[in-house]
C-alpha cells in the first residue's frame, strides 16, 4: 500500500519542481566510516557542479524524477529501496561494459547495487521510481574510488561550468 493515496489526476511543471535535497523524498542510509571518509573528502571538490536534479512527481506510491549529470560526473556505487527504471533523455552513459544513449534505459531492481558513468556530453535521465519516498545507501567504500572521485571533480571544474546546456538543449530554467 502507497505511503500516500494516488491522485486521481495530476499535473506537474518542471518549473515549479523542487531540487531533490529540497523535496524530501529520498532519506540518506547512515554511510559506513569508509564511505562517510569518502564524502568528506569530496566536500571541497566541487562536485556538486557536476549534477542538477528535480523531483518533478512524488505521489501515490510513485515518483519520477529527472537528473543531469554532467561529463565524467563520479557518480558512488549505490542501491535504493524501491525498483527504478531509467530513460535516457539526453546524452550517453556507460554502465558495465554497454553504452546507452538517447531513447536506451534500464531497469534497477530494489536494493540492486549500481553505477554509471556519464559520457562525454552527460546524461539526463527520466527515473520512474515505485515508490513516492525512498532511501539511498552509499556503498562506495573503496578509498581509491574517492580519490580518484575527487580528483576528477577538481579537473572538471572548467568543463562543467561550460556545460550550461544539457544534452538534450534544455537549460537550467527549462528543467
Amino acid at each position: 500500500m502507497p505511503k500516500h493515496p494516488a491522485p486521481r489526476f495530476a499535473l506537474f511543471r518542471a518549473a515549479d519542481a523542487p531540487s531533490l535535497e529540497e523535496s524530501g523524498v529520498m532519506e540518506s542510509v547512515p554511510p559506513s566510516e569508509a564511505v562517510l571518509a569518502g564524502m568528506q573528502l569530496m566536500a571541497g571538490t566541487g562536485v556538486g557542479n557536476g549534477h542538477f536534479t528535480r523531483v518533478l512527481y512524488a505521489q501515490g506510491g510513485m515518483s519520477l524524477a529527472y537528473a543531469w549529470f554532467k561529463s565524467g560526473f563520479p557518480l558512488p556505487r549505490h542501491s535504493h529501496d524501491s525498483d527504478c527504471l531509467y530513460y535516457i533523455v539526453g546524452g550517453s552513459l556507460r554502465i558495465g561494459t554497454e553504452e546507452l544513449k538517447t531513447g536506451d534505459g534500464f531497469f534497477v531492481g530494489a536494493e540492486v547495487p549500481y553505477t554509471y558513468t556519464p559520457g562525454e556530453n552527460g546524461v539526463e535521465v527520466l527515473e520512474f521510481r515505485t515508490a513516492d519516498q525512498f532511501d539511498i545507501k552509499n556503498l562506495a567504500a573503496n578509498p581509491a574510488f574517492w580519490a580518484k572521485a575527487a580528483q576528477t571533480a577538481l579537473a572538471k571544474q572548467e568543463a562543467w561550468q561550460g556545460e550550461s546546456v544539457s544534452p538534450s538543449g534544455l537549460t537550467k530554467t527549462e528543467v
